[in-house]
């Protein structure tokens, strides 16, 4: 029998050829000559990799083998240990100069070993496994990925081995337009940072962002719990950020601070939520709870005052919160202490889905150590941009004129940067405010900035009047169009018992080639996808909910397998929400887009199944109900929506009465959305004084 490291399993043969695992499950039922399992289960078969490569190549199918691929085959069976191991020795060899780093691949196992012991002795932190039996061969194969496809590459095929997946403790990447604009703001108006600090490090994404930013001689210092993920920020800062010093340590930040005596010009930090095992009973006399110590549903305002026990004179700390820090009854204690103390700077709410959990806007809280000399401060910049999209263009302070590029970033920046910089600060309606300190030292501490900042922006009587005769205008044509679609049939009644037909799933459909499945997959690691498809939108799941344009794009949603959207393929949303699933049809506007994470797409063949018949049938609420798994959060199962089998020209017949429906809904959600904006337009210039009510007459 093969070894373990010579099987494969049917999700590595289709990644092997460049196929979706549904063709190699039509190649094992098709052809006669498809190797036959040599191990797993019956549910889950592996097959000999030899036998495999050798069907493949005999069909034209069997593409180049890259070091990736051999580092794969290492890596099956191996051990958790062995995988910290293998990070531990990439991120030393990525910090090799590059003669050093093409040297190793060449190595014998006597100097590897001698390598690895290296990169054991040098690694920083108290948490470090034990170093045994850990082949030559693996350590090889993965120098070699490091000189062919790069140290990260590593990572890439590590985690897709390791038991421990991303997302645990309430731990989620950072992604990279939420890193840039951190690291943005620390260096905001030219500021000195000569070294920066992030004590929740995870891949390092955001930690690399702010190195970047710093002069090649700064000083990068990172902690993060879990052995593999530590090695891969060092590596990843290392790789972005060349010639900086990089430190970055294993361990609990919060129960073993691994740089218990540093103090920095910057923290960055991007903390776990909702973790309240976070070290609550044995850290309660710690001396870094300068401002109180923190509830044990107060994780957040932990890692808040272990950011600022950090700080160096004149630091600045950048954090992103869940929004119910700033406004917790258990945390208002710790909020009005770090107000009196002029610890808190600033509070941001930003739009929701810029990171996760993306139904919620979180906040980005801006922090300073408090001078001596001056430990108060008298304002809190506040500012509630959680109703703006991510290229949204904002006023700015400079007499009102958009921010450079029209984009939510640069507005953030803009804004901060006006605040900081001088004792005067004119507030934007609707958007920021200087709140004195006094006004928030009242019983609830609130620091939410909706609750503060005026959330309708002031305009003109004339200007108010202008606007409402438009929305009016508009909500007649939505409402004229809405009687139009409301006309449907006619219909004819199927007798005295509903029709019934012979239905067949989704899966067995793609079997049979009547259609093909696709899910979109987000990539562990940002990666530039193919040329072709890099300025391509991608289309989300929250897209597909809001019935919205693709709006998302592959730098900051980066794609383990792009599939681009064609006309007529059926879309559904992973999630299902009160309302059913998320289902569209897509045409010419969407067309060319990418598949994003969470969203599946069934391409149906046209000659055997209309796509409006199918969007139609799969989304029906019975169909949806018994083709999902989960309690809290209902997770479709594509695979089990049953599907009719009818004729042509009967489905085209249901595809036309569908779509009809379609139609029907689409107008509805526009009046009804135009309604609202009219009606709360009115209500607001109304109580605002701009308008006045026929009958009422101007002072």
């Amino acid at each position: 029998m093969a070894s373990q490291s010579e099987q494969l399993t049917a999700a590595e043969i289709s990644r092997i050829a460049g196929v979706t695992r549904a063709t190699v499950s039509n190649w094992r039922r098709r052809h006669p000559d498809f190797p036959q399992p040599s191990g797993g289960t019956e549910a889950s078969p592996s097959y000999d990799r030899r036998q495999i490569e050798a069907w493949l190549d005999a069909r034209g199918r069997l593409p180049a083998r890259s070091a990736a691929d051999d580092l794969r085959t290492h890596l099956r069976g191996r051990t958790p240990h062995d995988i910290e191991t293998t990070a531990l020795f990439t991120a030393h060899v990525a910090g090799l100069n590059e003669e050093e780093r093409g040297r190793a691949a060449t190595l014998g196992d006597n100097e590897l070993s001698k390598l690895l012991a290296t990169a054991v002795s040098s690694c920083s932190g108290h948490v470090k496994p034990g170093h045994g039996d850990v082949p030559a061969a693996l350590l090889r194969s993965a120098a070699n990925v490091i000189l062919q496809e790069g140290a990260l590459a590593v990572f890439d095929v590590l985690q897709e081995h390791s038991e421990t997946p991303i997302g645990i403790r309430g731990t989620h990447p950072t992604p990279p337009a939420i890193a840039d604009l951190i690291a943005g703001l620390v260096t905001a108006g030219g500021r000195r940072v000569e070294s920066v600090l992030d004590p929740a490090c995870g891949s390092g994404r955001l930690l690399a962002g702010a190195a970047t930013r710093l002069k090649p001689d700064a000083r990068v210092h990172g902690q993060e719990y879990r052995v593999d993920i530590a090695a891969q920020a060092k590596t990843r800062v290392t790789v972005e950020a060349p010639n900086r010093s990089v430190d970055v340590r294993t361990g609990d930040s919060l129960r073993d601070d691994a740089f218990p005596d540093l103090r920095v010009d910057a923290v960055v930090c991007n903390p776990p939520y909702g973790d309240r095992e976070w070290g609550h009973d044995e850290l309660a006399f710690d001396p870094r709870w300068a401002y109180g110590v923190p509830p044990r549903s107060e994780p957040e305002l932990a890692w808040v005052q272990h950011s600022l026990a950090h700080l160096g004179e004149g630091g600045q700390a950048v954090l992103l919160l869940p929004p119910a820090t700033a406004s917790r009854p258990s945390g208002r204690r710790i909020r009005a202490e770090m107000l009196r103390q002029g610890a808190l700077c600033a509070i941001i709410a930003l739009p929701a889905g810029l990171a996760v959990p993306h139904h919620i806007g979180l906040h980005l809280w801006i922090l300073r150590r408090p001078e001596v000399d001056r430990p108060g401060q008298d304002r809190v910049l506040l500012m509630d941009l959680a109703d703006q999209s991510a290229t949204a263009a904002v006023p700015v302070p400079d007499q009102g004129k958009h921010a450079d590029e029209g984009t939510l970033q640069e507005t953030i920046r803009s804004t901060w940067e006006a605040f900081s910089a001088s004792a005067v600060f004119a507030d934007i309606p609707g958007t920021a405010r200087a709140v004195p300190v006094i006004d928030l030292l009242d019983d609830l501490v609130d620091l939410s900035p909706a609750r503060h900042v005026r959330s309708a922006p002031l305009i003109s009587p004339d200007e108010a009047l202008r606007q409402v005769t438009e929305l009016t205008e508009r909500l007649k044509t939505h409402v004229t169009a809405l009687t139009e679609a409301s006309s449907t049939g006619p219909w004819t009644s199927a007798g005295k018992t509903a029709r019934t037909w012979r239905s067949a799933t989704v899966a067995d459909l793609a079997r049979g080639g009547a259609l093909a499945v696709h899910r979109g997959v987000r990539a562990s690691s940002a990666g530039a996808p193919p040329g072709d498809l890099t300025d391509r939108p991608v289309l989300r799941a929250r897209d597909l909910i809001g019935g919205v344009s693709a709006s998302g794009n592959t730098s900051e949603l980066p794609l383990a397998d792009p599939v681009t959207v064609e006309a007529g393929d059926v879309l559904l949303a992973q999630v299902v929400g009160p309302q059913g699933v998320a289902t569209r049809v897509v045409d010419e506007e969407d067309a060319g887009c990418l598949l994003g994470n969470g969203v599946f797409l069934l391409r149906p063949d046209p000659r055997r199944l209309d796509p409006w018949f199918l969007a139609g049938f799969v989304s029906a609420p019975d169909n949806v109900s018994q083709a999902t798994t989960g309690t809290s959060t209902h997770q479709l199962v594509a695979s089990r929506l049953r599907v009719p089998l009818l004729p042509l020209d009967e489905q085209t017949a249901y595809g036309q009465a569908f779509r009809h429906v379609h139609d029907l809904r689409t107008s509805a959600r526009s009046a009804a959305t135009c309604a609202n904006e009219t009606a709360d337009l009115i209500a607001t210039t109304l109580s605002g004084g701009a308008l006045l009510p026929h009958g009422a007459e101007s002072p």
